[in-house]
């Protein structure tokens, strides 16, 4: 993970993780959230995003985009009282995407139409150069 890092960022840039908190402990596994403030937009030139993936030991899934992405900071607001401090990552430009990708059949929209724009679980990491303002 760190060494894919390492050659989107370039071996001589410091980076830093920002990843998804719950800031309390809530007991409902699915609910919804409101966005309870303006999202604060972390200045990040490029971007690693890593998912985990479905095994019995940690694995994930890292990758980067050369087009434009913005990352967000969020505080979203359960239903049950929940509060989290939400990482989104918009994709601005989509023109190359496949068109079977699943964002555009969610979203009823085709590549380049519009931006993508999700949310990151917990346990998600999203690497950023450490100079990035947050």
């Amino acid at each position: 993970m760190l060494d894919f890092t390492h050659g989107v960022f370039g071996l001589d840039t410091p980076f830093s993780v920002v990843a998804t908190a719950h800031l309390t402990n809530s007991t409902t596994n699915f609910q919804n959230y409101t966005i309870l403030e303006e999202p604060k937009e972390i200045l990040a030139p490029k971007m690693v995003a890593c998912h985990t993936m479905p095994y019995p030991y940690a694995v994930f899934y890292c990758h980067s985009q050369k087009s434009v992405n913005k990352v967000f900071k969020v505080l979203l607001g359960g239903e049950d009282g929940d509060r989290v401090e939400a990482v989104a990552v918009c994709h601005l430009d989509t023109s190359q995407w496949s068109p079977n990708h699943a964002s555009f059949s969610v979203l009823r929209t085709k590549p380049g139409a519009s931006a993508v724009c999700h949310f990151f679980p917990a346990d998600n990491l999203v690497w950023i150069p450490a100079s990035t303002s947050m």
